[in-house]
């Protein structure tokens, strides 16, 4: 089944690009194969400049790849130039720390050397990419791989064949070996079949808790490691000694960020009462002021979902939330006209066994919770089943502090909105996922963490 490039702003199609049949999955797979070997023996350095070409090729291109993400999946065009550049910074950082990272750790004892802990590449690393940062998932999974001595198999998101093509193009171009890199375009019903593939040593997902339990089901049962990195319904907590007016202003960026299809979005808004009313009254007005409109267009803040069925799950869930007591304060309704848009949203007064409380939306749409006090807020924030990140608002030193102990996720930001760093470990807890990304520990999840010890 060949895979469409569609243009969710207006329905155009874009491309459509034939899957790889059997035959060429299998000539990818012993490619990559005899690739490993030869990619490990690289020298470090030279590993380590091919990621740098890499980088570099990513500022020069960056005109043409954000266009194309806009195209393929609707986000604004700046913040798929932003999303590029931090690409660009993940491979300079690997370049620059993988030295540190891989050089074997010694094990002192009474002044004697009593061994070492060596990191040795395992071979092919499956990474299965969604679609909605369709540069940045691959590369913060690429990068410390290459850089170990790994090769890596690309199956990305179905709608986004050409972002795909152009990643592995880049690598080729920057010099990676012969099967370093590959991309292929194979749809989810083929992805069992690769995991239990012997030539597969690891896999890594970012996806939807539904993706993540059946690959890791499947690595489990081939006694391969796997990272998952999955949904998350993170908390954006304000307490009643934030500052409002900066907690709105953010608030309204982390929940509309990508359009609102970004794992790490706020998506529960939990609020004191004593400021509730006037957070609910500036994001609000914030949201409505918002330009929705095709993401090419410099002007506009939020372009559409990704596709028809993703607004349609975003419409159901704001429809179930309303009917189980919320309000709509501004948008709650599909645009007319060409297009995957939604209007951003502010539901108010969420009850907490709502559709908004228990599933993760997926859009610009931002519900808000009223608590009574900090141990409340601390309690909603952790009844969910994900723990990906969460943002706390607070002036007050200690209650910071206690928030940052005691919630249940992988990253919790103070005064600030849930973002990635390639200098800090990234994953989450619960049915967030399991692993880390990026940092020391995005590198070492896929090494064979070797001791060796003793003398000839």
């Amino acid at each position: 089944m060949p895979q469409s490039s569609v243009n969710p702003a207006n329905g155009d199609v874009l491309a459509v690009i034939a899957e790889h049949d059997d035959m060429q999955v299998e000539h990818c797979v012993a490619r990559a194969a005899a690739a490993a070997p030869r990619w490990a023996a690289t020298p470090l350095d030279a590993r380590l400049a091919m990621l740098r070409r890499v980088a570099a090729a990513l500022d020069a291109e960056r005109e043409p790849l954000a266009r194309l993400a806009t195209l393929e999946m609707g986000k604004p065009i700046q913040q798929s130039r932003d999303e590029l550049a931090k690409c660009a910074n993940a491979c300079r950082y690997y370049a620059d720390e993988a030295p540190r990272l891989l050089t074997p750790e010694h094990v002192v004892r009474d002044g004697h050397d009593d061994g070492a802990v060596h990191f040795h590449p395992l071979g092919i690393l499956l990474a299965i990419m969604p679609w909605n940062f369709p540069y940045w998932q691959a590369i913060r999974a690429a990068a410390p791989a290459l850089a170990a001595g790994n090769v890596v198999i690309l199956k990305h998101a179905s709608n986004v064949p050409q972002c795909a093509m152009a990643i592995e193009r880049l690598f080729v171009d920057a010099g990676a070996a012969d099967g370093a890199f590959t991309t292929l375009l194979v749809g989810a019903s083929r992805v069992g079949a690769l995991i239990d593939d012997a030539r597969i040593a690891a896999v890594t997902l970012t996806g939807s808790e539904a993706a993540g339990r059946d690959v890791g089901a499947r690595a489990g049962g081939a006694i391969k490691p796997c990272v998952l990195e999955l949904g998350g319904s993170d908390p954006f907590i304000v307490l009643p000694s934030a500052d409002v007016a900066a907690a709105a202003v953010t608030a309204v960026r982390a929940r509309c960020i990508n359009n609102g299809q970004s794992c790490i979005a706020a998506k529960r808004f939990i609020v004191a009462g004593a400021v509730y009313d006037e957070f609910a009254d500036r994001v609000a007005a914030l949201m409505r002021d918002l330009r929705v409109g095709d993401p090419l267009d410099e002007k506009i803040d939020i372009g559409p979902l990704a596709t028809p069925s993703i607004r349609r799950e975003v419409d159901d869930q704001v429809r179930r939330t309303v009917a189980a007591g919320a309000r709509v304060v501004t948008g709650g309704t599909v645009p007319q006209g060409n297009g995957n848009f939604y209007a951003p949203t502010v539901l108010a007064d969420v009850p907490r066994d709502a559709a908004a409380a228990r599933e993760e939306i997926f859009g610009p749409v931002a519900p808000l919770f009223r608590v009574a006090n900090a141990d409340d807020a601390l309690a909603l924030a952790n009844d969910t089943a994900f723990g990906l990140g969460a943002s706390v608002w607070t002036r007050d030193a200690g209650e910071a502090r206690r928030f940052a102990e005691a919630l249940q996720a992988g990253s919790v930001f103070v005064n600030a909105m849930v973002a990635s760093d390639p200098r800090f470990p990234f994953g989450g807890v619960k049915a967030s996922g399991i692993g880390r990304e990026l940092a020391r520990e995005g590198l070492r999840a896929f090494v064979n963490v070797k001791t060796v010890r003793g003398t000839a």
